[in-house]
C-alpha cells in the first residue's frame, strides 16, 4: 500500500516516526511535508495528501497537526476522501470497519507515541467490513456528487 504522510510544524516530530513505522510494516511511505518545526499552515499539507488520495495517486494518507481537527476538515473537502480524526484504538478500528477511512488524522499534542503506534497499526490492518456499511458509503458518495454538481451549476 502507498501511504502519504504530512504534518504541520506541531506534528513534524511525530511524522518521521510514522514514516518509519509505515516502511517497517512493508508499505511505501511518501513524505509530503513539512520539513521542519518552522510555523506553516496546515491546510497546505492536508490538501496535498487529500488531493493524492482523491485522484488515486496514493492509497491512504496520515495527517498530523496539533489537534488533528484542522487537517481532518481540509481533507474531507476532497472527493472520495473519508478522513477521520481518531483518538483511541476503538475509533481507529471503527473508522476502517464501518467508514473505510482512507485518511487518518492525528493529534500531535494529545496522543502519546505508544497510542499513536497502536492506532496506526490497527488502522493499517483493519479491513472494511462492507455489507450495510457499503450501502451507507454509497449514499455518502451520492451526496458528494449531488453537492459538487449543484455547486457547478451556480
Amino acid at each position: 500500500m502507498k501511504i502519504a504522510v504530512a504534518s504541520d510544524h506541531r506534528g513534524f516530530a511525530i511524522k518521521s516516526k510514522i514514516l518509519q513505522m509505515i516502511a517497517e510494516a512493508g508499505h511505501e511511505a511518501v513524505d509530503l511535508g513539512t520539513d521542519s518545526t518552522e510555523s506553516v499552515d496546515y491546510p497546505d499539507f492536508a490538501g496535498e495528501v487529500a488531493k493524492a488520495v482523491s485522484n488515486g495517486a496514493i492509497d491512504r494518507g496520515i495527517l498530523i497537526c496539533g489537534s488533528g481537527l484542522g487537517m481532518c476538515i481540509v481533507a474531507n473537502k476532497f472527493p472520495r476522501v473519508r478522513a477521520t480524526q481518531c483518538h483511541d484504538d476503538l475509533s481507529a478500528e471503527m473508522s476502517r470497519l464501518h467508514n473505510d477511512s482512507n485518511v487518518l488524522c492525528l493529534s500531535a499534542d494529545m496522543l502519546g507515541d505508544k497510542l499513536i503506534n497502536r492506532m496506526i497499526n490497527i488502522w493499517l490492518t483493519t479491513d472494511f467490513e462492507g455489507g450495510r456499511h457499503g450501502r451507507r458509503l454509497d449514499k455518502i458518495s451520492k451526496i458528494e456528487k449531488d453537492v459538487n454538481s449543484s455547486e457547478s451549476c451556480d
